[in-house]
C-alpha cells in the first residue's frame, strides 16, 4: 500500500533522513520544520500518516497533536521521541496518537512501525467497505416490493426500524426472508452500531442451549475452563435474532420469558444478575397460536413476543417481485463466478414467473 505521509521535525538532518527512507518505498512524502507549518498544511491536505517530533522548538509535539487531531481525525499520528521522553510519548498515546518511534542513528526501527500502521490502515479501509456493503445490502430502499403484499409490509418495516426497543415477531413460510428482514430492521435503526447476533433455535442441542444463550462461569460444568459470555451479552446494544423460536423447548421458553421480563440474565454457575440491553426479533414458520392451544408454546411468552407481528408473504403471492428478485440474484452470482450475464431469455422469464416456489426466495436463488 502506498501512503501519503507528513514528516514534521525541526531537525533538518532527521527530517531529511526519514523523508529519503520513506520515499524509497514509493510513498508520497511532505516534510515540515514546525508544528505551525504542519497545521497550515492540514487546512488543505490530509495524509494517511503523520510523523511528529515531540521535542520541537516553538510549538511542541503534544501541542501540535492536540491541534492537528481535529483537522485530521482519520490520520495515524506516530510520535518521534528521544530516549528521555517516553513519558511524553505515553501522554501522546492518550491524546490519540497511534504509536511512537524512538529515534536511532540508522532509523532502522521506522520500517516495522510504518508497516504496522499501513496494515492497520488497510484493515480500516476493508472494514469501511464491508460496513458500507452491509449497509447497502440491507438499506430500506433496496427492499424489492413491486407487489401489493410487500408494499404494505415495507411500510410496517419502516415504522419498526425506529422503535428499537419493541420486540418483533416475524412469521412466514420457510425461505420467505425472515432473517433478511431482521437484519434490515437492525441495520436501519438506532442499534445499527451494535452487534446483530443470530441463532437458529433448532441448530443448538437442547442440553447446550442455556449455556449458549446465557453463558457460563468457569467451573460451571466439566470442561468449562474459563468464563464465556452468552449470546444475550454478545448482543448488548444490538439485536438478538432467534430463528425458529417455535421449536424452542418449554423449559427454555420459561427462561427466555424471564429475561424479557427482568432484562437481565444469570450465567450458568454464576450468582450475579447481569443487566442486558438488546432488541429481540424472533421468527417462526409455525402457527404459534395453534402451538399455544396445543400446549407446545407458552402463552405468556407468545404475548411477550407478539408485540409487533410481521407476516412475510410467500413468493407465490409476490408475482411482481419474482423478476426483480431474480435479477438481484443473477447480479450477485454472476459477479461471484466472474461472468457477464445481464438478462434472462423470454422463455426463462416465463418459467420463473409461473413456478410455484414451495421453497420461496431461497428456492428462487438456488434456481438462479
Amino acid at each position: 500500500m502506498r501512503a501519503t505521509i507528513f514528516v514534521t521535525d525541526d531537525d533538518e538532518v532527521v527530517r531529511s533522513s526519514i523523508t529519503r527512507r520513506l520515499a524509497r518505498r514509493q510513498h508520497q512524502i511532505r516534510s515540515f520544520e514546525s508544528g505551525e507549518a504542519l497545521l497550515d498544511a492540514l487546512d488543505h491536505d490530509v495524509p494517511d500518516i503523520i510523523l511528529l517530533d515531540l521535542k520541537m522548538s516553538g510549538m511542541t509535539g503534544l501541542e501540535t497533536l492536540q491541534k492537528a487531531k481535529p483537522k485530521a481525525p482519520h490520520a495515524l499520528f506516530i510520535l518521534l521521541t528521544a530516549y528521555g521522553t517516553i513519558e511524553d510519548a505515553v501522554e501522546a498515546m492518550k491524546l490519540g496518537a497511534y504509536d511512537f518511534l524512538i529515534k536511532s542513528v540508522d532509523l532502522g526501527s521506522i520500517d516495522p512501525v510504518i508497516n504496522r500502521a499501513l496494515e492497520y490502515l488497510e484493515l480500516l479501509r476493508r472494514m469501511h467497505f464491508e460496513v458500507k456493503d452491509v449497509a447497502d445490502r440491507y438499506a430500506l430502499n433496496n427492499l424489492i416490493a413491486e407487489s401489493p403484499s410487500m408494499q404494505g409490509l415495507v411500510s410496517q418495516i419502516q415504522d419498526m426500524t425506529q422503535n428499537h426497543k419493541t420486540t418483533v415477531l416475524l412469521q412466514g413460510e420457510t425461505g420467505t426472508g425472515k432473517e433478511f428482514i431482521a437484519r434490515v430492521l437492525h441495520h436501519n435503526g438506532p442499534r445499527r452500531n451494535g452487534t446483530f447476533v443470530g441463532v437458529n433455535c433448532t441448530a443448538i442441542p437442547e442440553e447446550l442451549f442455556e449455556s449458549e444463550l446465557f453463558g457460563y462461569e468457569r467451573g460451571a460444568f466439566t470442561g468449562a475452563n474459563q468464563r464465556k459470555p452468552g449470546l444475550c451479552e454478545q448482543a448488548e446494544g444490538g439485536t438478538l435474532f432467534l430463528d425458529e423460536i417455535g421449536d424452542m423447548n418449554i423449559s427454555m421458553q420459561a427462561k427466555l420469558l424471564r429475561v424479557l421480563q427482568e432484562r437481565s440474565i444469570k450465567r450458568l454457575g454464576g450468582r450475579d444478575e447481569i443487566a442486558v440491553d438488546f432488541r429481540l426479533i424472533a421468527a417462526t414458520n409455525h402457527d404459534l397460536r395453534k402451538q399455544v392451544s396445543d400446549g407446545h408454546f407458552r402463552e405468556d411468552l407468545f404475548f411477550r413476543l407478539n408485540v409487533v407481528s410481521l407476516e412475510l408473504p410467500p413468493l407465490r403471492q409476490r408475482i411482481e417481485d419474482i423478476i426483480p428478485l431474480s435479477f438481484r440474484a443473477l447480479g450477485r452470482y454472476a459477479k461471484d463466478i466472474g461472468k457477464d450475464i445481464q438478462d434472462f431469455s423470454p422463455d426463462a422469464r416465463t418459467l420463473l414467473e409461473n413456478y410455484p416456489y414451495p421453497g420461496n426466495i431461497r428456492e428462487l436463488e438456488n434456481i438462479i
